[in-house]
């Protein structure tokens, strides 16, 4: 007779479930639910009604350890920032690092490519929106601050932004290269230089 599995955390929260995930991807192990319930103290199924399945729950966890990179980020620049520099170049070029010494993002990658892909790309998804959405108010930002003449809309900027980082740091699983966040980075900066020429000229290289 198969024992039935005692819930000893019957009332464990979605906000619970998403922490550990987070904890589990950055320590860089796979996503288990059957794993997951069992340090949750709830049976497979109950993990299943609180997160609506495996890349749901994926996307919350990555989105949960996005954030808190990018506020790391954030930051980090504003430390090292003098006066007449950008927040968000700056702020970009750490994001690149964070992510390319990611080592549970690097095995995400490695292992399951496919759905690494769509949760962190799909333009409908948490990941990229919110990135896009956090570099647009960066944007916007330094457009107020600097008094900056936005020749295209911060939405489309931001987006053009991440989209650059997406293509050079996950560059081995989209067209067979290897990652490169120094070229990102070039490139990024090429954006805003080609917008604003006096950026290269005031900012330290």
């Amino acid at each position: 007779m198969t024992p039935v599995a005692v819930e000893t955390s019957p009332s464990v929260t979605t906000d619970r479930c998403v922490e550990l995930a987070a904890r589990w991807f950055l320590d860089g192990r796979r996503l288990d639910m059957q794993g997951l319930a069992d340090e949750l103290g709830v049976s497979r199924a109950t993990l299943f009604r609180r997160v609506g399945g495996r890349e749901e729950l994926l996307s919350r966890a990555l989105w949960q350890a996005t954030e808190r990179s990018l506020a790391v980020a954030a930051r980090r620049w504003e430390r090292e920032r003098i006066p007449s520099e950008l927040h968000t170049l700056g702020t970009v070029r750490h994001v690149n690092l964070i992510v390319s010494r990611s080592a549970g993002l690097r095995k995400l990658l490695d292992e399951e490519p496919t759905l690494a892909m769509r949760v962190l790309t799909d333009p409908r998804g948490r990941i990229q929106a919110g990135i896009v959405a956090m570099f647009e108010e960066l944007l916007r930002r330094d457009i107020a601050e600097f008094g900056l003449a936005p020749t295209i809309e911060p939405s489309a900027l931001a987006y053009a932004i991440v989209r650059i980082g997406e293509s050079f740091l996950y560059a081995d699983v989209l067209a067979a290269r290897r990652p490169d966040v120094a070229m990102a980075d070039r490139i990024q900066r090429a954006l805003f230089e080609g917008l604003w020429p006096s950026i290269g000229k005031e900012e330290r290289e």
